[in-house]
């Protein structure tokens, strides 16, 4: 099945979904992965300028909410961050195959408040609704609830791989200490939330972390459980999913609305890759990557 189109209107909020290789548990929360996936945004949104809004790394994958300008801003900041997590990851946790099971899921969410709060509180309830914990704020890894909540900083590291390395090839020490930097990873509100006071905004993050601690019912498998699995291993039973929909949106016209749009910009970019197949000019409806030139074929 070909993939489809990366289409993203303007200014619009992403929810972006990475799932690990064959589910397995490689995002098991640790202390020193938690540092690492934190310092990995951190330093991904100082080099492209992202606003993260949210983010819940469970332990086979991971949600993300973040506010970019085009669709080249999400996909350098992803790839960044999904590189640097990947060796680490395969590093710590002596893994030598893929970590990630394919590109990262990106669904468009409509400008009402209503459909940005309530995939917030989607990201908010991972590992809740699994039955994993019994609140947001006990998750092991790495997350923004208590930064959304509280406004406290998050710090995580970066460790400088490719220094480390060329202080071995010249014989020089290399412990992780001499290469490790602290960056710090700045929230920014949902779109629905910018006009909206800080201390309005963050007393409605905790009013919905205390709705989903009330739902919450029957034994949890707890932190400790969940620290001690094995990051190789995967989950016994297959989840059922269904396909993910192109748009998040609440009221039918939105989301037909967003619908004709994404159908108009793949007809463009389909007639323009006709024009380029056929030798004529292209012409790429902007905010969409056109395709690399083909092969050349030798001549006789």
């Amino acid at each position: 099945m070909p993939r489809k189109l990366r289409y993203l209107p303007a200014e619009a909020l992403v929810e972006v979904t990475c799932r690990t290789i064959q589910r397995r548990f490689l995002l098991r929360p640790s202390p020193k992965l938690n540092e690492i996936i934190v310092g990995a945004l951190a330093r991904a949104q100082e080099r492209y300028g992202m606003r993260v809004c949210a983010f819940v790394y469970l332990s086979n994958h991971c949600h993300l909410l973040l506010h970019p300008v085009d669709a080249k801003q999400l996909a350098d900041f992803m790839r960044y961050v999904n590189s640097k997590v990947a060796r680490e990851v395969a590093r710590l946790y002596q893994w030598t195959e893929k970590v990630w099971g394919r590109r990262y899921t990106d669904i468009v969410v409509s400008d009402e408040p209503e459909a940005q709060i309530a995939r917030l509180r989607y990201l908010l309830e991972q590992g809740c609704k699994e039955g994993l914990v019994a609140s947001p704020r006990h998750w092991p890894g790495a997350t923004s609830t208590k930064s959304l909540m509280q406004g406290d900083d998050m710090a995580g590291i970066w460790i400088n791989r490719t220094a480390q390395f060329q202080a071995h090839e010249r014989g020089e020490p290399t412990g992780e200490s001499r290469f490790t930097s602290r960056h710090r990873l700045r929230l920014s509100p949902l779109p629905c939330w910018q006009r909206v006071s800080e201390a309005k905004w963050r007393a409605q993050v905790r009013r919905i972390v205390r709705a989903i601690e009330d739902e919450v019912g029957g034994e949890v498998l707890g932190k400790q459980a969940i620290l001690q699995q094995n990051p190789h291993s995967m989950p016994a039973s297959r989840p059922r999913r269904s396909p993910a929909p192109r748009f998040h949106a609440v009221q039918p016209r939105v989301r037909r609305a967003l619908e004709m749009a994404y159908h108009l910009a793949r007809r463009a970019y389909r007639q323009a890759l006709e024009d380029l197949r056929c030798g004529k000019e292209a012409e790429f409806p902007p905010g969409c990557f056109p395709p690399a030139l083909t092969f050349v074929p030798l001549r006789n």
